[in-house]
């Protein structure tokens, strides 16, 4: 079945379609993993993009249903070149097409994604939908130009509810933007007792808790949407021991004062080389994020920068002079990605031993 990718520009791009058949305006972005296209679909940052893999082969290992990162995809779309339509792997239960249809997510394949990737390299992310005839074209461009960039993510992934997930060590609130399982996973292997609460949970609530630490979860959107989890965080940094990941990290910026701005194209992959500058050593993360702290302006906060991005230079981490509270751009917990960042819920977990030490 054709299918076409539009965008805003008045371009489009024909292709084969795949999964479900039912279509909205998303900003397109691409991801450089060459594996991990099950954690990327799942990944609920995504929410309001649709995501272009460039790497050309995917669904070559199907979907399996222990490496979701949450139980609801948010993600609008998906474009790959080839899709493999006969997966090979002893944990495949189904394949991507099978599960593009169950989670009603719209696919296409068959296009140019090199060309599609130099373009928002040139010109920026931009907004895109689907269509399935050409006579539609000229008006899907049109309505991508008049649409504007979602402001809820957060409130759409977000859990509703508070819930546990007990454990026998520290005591551990979770701010939920759009949180990744695999953070779940890895306070859980850390022994931690865990509340999640939704994302515009009140500082006061938090504390009822009596929490020994604070995570900000990871999340999509711009943060400066979020000006009541803005506040709440400038409430209880200092009180309580405080990690922040990805979104949770440009919240911590903003609650200290410190600015965002959106990146060009982003950072999403499995493969970003990072500077500790503490420690002088590179480590090779997972990213996926579209907005970026303002280095300048850290200099009228209390935060100073802990690690940087090879690439462009820009903030991969803050720590708080004062307070026990340090954040990361990127994703330590990786799925999809590399490891060498897991050190981070070890210092998370040292923090929480120290109390109201600095961090």
């Amino acid at each position: 079945m054709k299918r076409y990718l539009v965008l805003e520009d008045g371009s489009s791009y024909e292709g084969e379609g795949f999964g479900y058949d039912m279509f909205h305006i998303g900003e397109l972005v691409f991801n450089t993993s060459m594996t991990g296209y099950q954690e990327i679909l799942t990944d609920n940052s995504y929410c309001g993009q649709i995501v272009m893999m460039t790497y050309p082969l995917i669904g070559n290992y199907g979907i399996n249903h222990d490496d979701n990162e949450s139980v609801e995809p948010a993600v609008f779309g998906f474009v790959i070149k080839d899709l493999c339509e006969v997966p090979s792997n002893f944990r495949c239960q189904e394949d991507l097409d099978e599960y593009l249809k169950r989670v009603k997510i719209p696919g296409i394949y068959g296009l140019d994604t090199r060309a599609l990737t130099r373009k928002i390299r040139s010109l920026g992310t931009l907004k895109a939908v689907f269509c399935n005839t050409e006579e539609e074209i000229a008006g899907c461009a049109e309505k991508c130009r008049k649409a504007d960039y979602l402001h809820d993510q957060a409130a759409r992934v977000s859990t509703k509810n508070v819930y546990p997930i007990p454990g026998r060590g520290k005591k551990v609130v979770l701010m939920d933007f759009g949180v990744k399982l695999s953070i779940l996973r890895e306070l859980s292997k850390r022994g931690c007792d865990l509340i999640v609460v939704p994302y515009d949970t009140s500082a006061q609530e938090i504390l009822s808790f009596h929490p020994d630490g604070i995570l900000l979860s990871n999340g999509p959107g711009d943060p400066a949407d979020l000006t009541g989890s803005i506040e709440t965080i400038r409430q209880l940094i200092g009180k309580v021991p405080m990690f922040g990941i990805c979104l949770g990290c440009q919240l911590i910026a903003l609650a200290s004062g410190a600015k965002t701005y959106k990146l060009k194209f982003g950072h999403r992959g499995a493969n970003h080389p990072v500077r500790n500058l503490a420690t002088g050593k590179i480590e090779i993360t997972s990213q996926n994020h579209g907005f970026a702290v303002d280095i300048d302006s850290l200099n009228a906060t209390r935060l100073e920068m802990s690690h940087q991005a090879l690439n462009d230079g820009s903030c991969e981490g803050v720590r708080h002079l004062d307070a026990p509270c340090f954040a990361v751009q990127y994703h330590p917990e990786a799925n999809a990605g590399p490891q060498d960042s897991r050190y981070l819920f070890d210092e998370f977990m040292e923090l929480m031993e120290g109390g109201r030490k600095n961090a």
